[in-house]
């Protein structure tokens, strides 16, 4: 929101403290690129993608000399086969693929037929492992398919928000961490736990056991649609049931 030299200045900060970066950058190549993160068997590759749809203006788009972000102009078939291919072209043996992608609006629940589809084509279509969807200031469906997890919108976790009226019912005060544990042979989703926390004054604390059950009762209602679930544990720790 504070131009190129904000985006720039962003940049160098989290250059200087050792944060990886994926979806923006000073160009279009080093928007494109993923964030590579070393385990102790393979990588974690981050591919990184802006939507129109959550409100980004074709100005951002990184070009040739340009800083800015990596924006897919739509979700049609032919985009998330140029970013399949984009996937196979940087991923070896072993490695996990995340892709995340800032789609949608800021409010609501509904998850556009295109998201779905989009999000599909890439577990078909390039063998992602977690899709991770957000532009939502509240969590959203989870769908598991073919054992990859598509987390259409994460919401917020931790933000300036606090104060903003109207939207109350959504109870964006209530923020998930999502733990995720797969499998490498076979491939797939082996656990998402959720720990939810209340974010008050810029500060995050644990959830109260009454606002951990108001998040699995609304979080359950929502994944029924994808044929999952949500549990709460006597820890507090929500997990999805697919």
């Amino acid at each position: 929101d504070w131009g190129p030299q904000g985006l720039l200045e962003t940049l160098e900060t989290l250059d200087a403290a050792g944060i990886a970066t994926a979806g923006a950058g000073r160009d279009g190549a080093e928007a494109a690129s993923p964030a590579v993160l070393a385990l102790p068997a393979g990588r974690v590759l981050v591919f990184s993608f802006g939507a129109s749809s959550s409100g980004i203006p074709a100005s951002w788009a990184a070009g040739d000399g340009r800083p800015g972000v990596e924006l897919l102009p739509d979700l049609g078939g032919a985009a998330a086969d140029r970013v399949a291919g984009r996937i196979d072209s940087r991923r070896r043996p072993g490695d996990l693929v995340v892709a995340s992608i800032h789609w949608g609006g800021n409010w609501g629940y509904e998850i556009p037929r295109a998201h779905r589809e989009f999000a599909r084509r890439l577990v078909d279509a390039a063998g992602v492992d977690v899709v991770y969807g957000h532009s939502s200031h509240h969590p959203k469906a989870i769908e598991c398919y073919r054992d990859r997890p598509i987390l259409y919108g994460c919401g917020d976790f931790i933000d300036d928000y606090e104060g903003i009226s109207g939207y109350e019912d959504f109870r964006s005060d209530l923020v998930l961490a999502y733990l995720v544990t797969l499998s490498s042979s076979p491939r797939g989703l082996v656990r998402l736990a959720m720990v939810p926390f209340r974010v008050a004054r810029l500060r995050l604390r644990r959830a109260a056991r009454a606002d951990a059950e108001w998040l699995r009762r609304r979080l359950d209602r929502e994944c029924r649609a994808f044929g999952s679930g949500v549990t709460l544990s006597a820890d507090g720790t929500l997990a999805l049931e697919a």
